[in-house]
């Protein structure tokens, strides 16, 4: 099992829960050196001075604000300290909320809390509550030496905590310059909305791979054999498609083709006038049936 990064409590009401916090998500991101190319040698960072240009010892080097253009406010470590959060060891949930009513731009990392032996009922005690009330808990703590907002929410037999973006964080959408754009047409809404019910299925985020990592490391692999590295096919450019109408149409009957069901054209409504001469027409029709039967 990994090391708890954290320990404390959890607590909701008068009820005290005590808890580990383990890291929930292992990132696989594909890490890379940087060598000199002449010699493979591994190239290092140095701090320079950009008023002296000379390398600085790391215990001259303090921290600055800029407050405008090169000018800058210097902290003493001490200062940083002295306004550092109180480490409290107590995880506060505030108040439950939906967890519908969390848009999930406000979501940063995530952990697991795992109960001491003695805590385990009451542990379970919130999770099937949580569960059965559809409810996730909005609490603060300290990690580390900042303060997190987080969202408690069970998982499965476990609660899981996600450190939270600040409501002042978030970049509104009403500060986007998006080109306004016409009403779609009926029947461009109708095939969206089959295109959409065609692509629908479960989450199963094992279905979803990086490709890319996947592909580096096997070149990794290759190279580190000796083995001949040949350059991948280019793949062909994507057709272009003018109407929206004719992306919708062709990417329903590519969806029909990869589930079996063949590449019928959806169905079209009659046009307004196809429909409103329709009947009349089909009464001319009869009329004249029944003079040639006389």
């Amino acid at each position: 099992m990994p090391r708890a990064i954290w320990s404390g409590a959890l607590s909701f009401g008068l009820v005290n829960v005590p808890v580990k916090l383990f890291t929930a998500v292992a990132q696989k991101e594909v890490r890379f050196h940087m060598l000199h190319a002449k010699d493979g040698g591994r190239i290092r960072m140095k701090r320079f001075c950009s008023v002296e240009d000379k390398e600085v010892p790391y215990d001259e080097i303090v921290k600055g604000y800029e407050v405008s253009k090169e000018r800058y406010v210097s902290l003493e470590p001490e200062e940083l300290a002295a306004l550092d959060p109180k480490a409290t060891r107590t995880i506060e949930i505030r108040d439950f909320v939906d967890l519908a009513d969390i848009d999930p731009i406000y979501y940063e990392a995530t952990y697991y809390l795992v109960p001491e032996k003695t805590a385990a009922k009451a542990y379970r005690l919130l999770v099937d509550a949580m569960r059965r009330s559809g409810k996730v808990g909005i609490a603060s703590f300290v990690l580390r030496t900042r303060e997190a907002l987080c969202c408690v929410r069970p998982i499965e037999d476990a609660l899981a905590i996600s450190t939270m973006n600040r409501a002042d964080e978030i970049v509104p959408v009403g500060s986007l310059e998006i080109p306004p754009a016409g009403e779609p047409s009926e029947r461009e809404l109708h095939m969206a909305e089959q295109l959409v019910a065609s692509l629908s299925a479960p989450f199963e985020p094992q279905r979803y791979p990086d490709v890319h990592r996947e592909r580096v490391l096997a070149l990794v692999e290759k190279k580190a054999a000796g083995e001949t590295i040949e350059a991948p096919p280019e793949e062909p450019a994507p057709a272009q498609v003018v109407s929206l109408a004719d992306a919708l149409s062709a990417s329903l009957a590519a969806a029909r083709k990869r589930d079996g069901k063949g590449e019928a054209e959806p169905h079209r409504a009659p046009a307004r006038g196809a429909r409103r001469h329709a009947a009349p027409a089909a009464a001319r029709t009869a009329r004249r049936r029944g003079k040639s039967r006389a």
